[in-house]
């Protein structure tokens, strides 16, 4: 699994013309499900990012979680964090999950947010174009991968 965590002052989907999901301060997550992931792998993800300490507090130092600031979330699946373009110039997409089996972790995913925190949880739209817009506030950008 990989997650490219991006700190953000605001963000949004859309799909054609249809607002999905937007958050204000909080973690945009795009979200790369593996052909060998776990439901293991999924549940340390989702702690971990509960957890990253990537908010300022009060001395300016990032101490603070996104639930230290009751921030919120967007998840946005994309399949193309495993795309690998070391052979030639179009990418091979092989190590990414099918969607018979990312979607269910996509979607686990979200519910482990809900189930675990009290933050507004924004989506995407799984499988979808998606038109995404945010602030990325700082710029603070990690990619997490398990």
């Amino acid at each position: 699994m990989k997650v490219v965590v991006q700190r953000v002052k605001e963000a949004s989907v859309t799909v054609g013309n249809h607002l999905t999901g937007a958050i204000n301060q909080g973690l945009l997550l795009l979200v790369g499900i593996h052909v060998d992931d776990t439901p293991e792998q999924l549940t340390w993800m989702c702690e971990k990012i509960l957890k990253l300490r990537v908010f300022e507090d009060e001395d300016d130092k990032m101490n603070c979680s996104v639930s230290d600031i009751g921030g919120a979330i967007l998840v946005v699946s994309q399949f193309t964090l495993y795309g690998d373009a070391k052979k030639g110039t179009r990418p091979s997409y092989i190590q990414a999950a099918r969607p018979e089996k990312a979607k269910p972790m996509y979607e686990a995913m979200i519910q482990y947010f809900k189930d675990h925190s009290d933050l507004d949880i924004q989506t995407g739209k799984f499988g979808a174009m998606m038109d995404v817009k945010l602030v990325n506030d700082g710029p603070v950008t990690l990619i997490l991968e398990k």
